[in-house]
């Protein structure tokens, strides 16, 4: 494994720099990771050089985009099995996000379609997103379900860091990670892994064993 160490600020320049040599239309960008990785606060880190370098952008959330609760706590209320395979309601992401984010979209996206607290839709109005702007997603277990996206970064808690890392109220879903870590992992399928087991302190991996 390569891995070499970089300031918040270049990391989030580099990355700004890479998205904006993107020539698509609109382009959609996940930030993937547990979260105890911080990936909300990662892609708020994100807009402002995006904008510096004339890319308007939509923030995502999955917490905007999760299923209704009849639904996600069908099985009980700490059932890592329905988190990995239910919680999230990524058809609903891919419809009103991606998808018109596709060269041949509207470019008309909604920023969440369900509250999880309130248990009912928001009702956002859609967001017009102008030609080469930049959607970014964040959330957890957003890699090889086969969304459209065109840049994906994985912010990775390798080992046991992502356990030491989690909340104890959280803890529950630490299984659900364990299968997408060995079903799925991410840190091969990402267009760029960052380790983050250090706050304050990331590391770019620029190549894995």
């Amino acid at each position: 494994m390569r891995v070499r160490a970089i300031t918040p600020e270049k990391l989030t320049g580099e990355l700004a720099d890479v998205i904006d040599g993107e020539r698509r239309r609109w382009v959609r960008v996940a930030i993937d990771g547990a979260p105890a990785a911080g990936t909300a606060a990662f892609a708020d880190e994100l807009v402002q050089p995006l904008r510096v370098r004339g890319r308007e952008v939509v923030r995502v959330g999955m917490d905007g985009y999760v299923r209704p609760a009849s639904l996600r706590f069908e099985h009980g209320r700490d059932d890592p099995d329905s988190f990995y395979e239910s919680w999230f309601d990524l058809a609903g992401l891919r419809r009103e996000v991606l998808d018109p984010l596709a060269d041949g979209g509207t470019g008309e996206v909604l920023p969440a379609l369900w509250d999880a607290v309130t248990d009912r839709s928001p009702r956002l109005d859609r967001v017009r997103l102008p030609e080469r702007g930049v959607v970014l997603v964040d959330g957890p277990l957003l890699l090889g379900a086969g969304l459209p996206f065109d840049r994906a970064v994985h912010l990775w808690l390798p080992g046991g860091s992502l356990a030491r890392h989690t909340a104890e109220a959280d803890r529950w879903t630490l299984p659900a990670f364990d299968r997408y870590s060995s079903e799925v992992a991410p840190e091969r399928l990402a267009d760029h892994v960052i380790r983050v087991d250090r706050p304050g302190h990331p590391a770019v991996v620029d190549e894995l064993d």
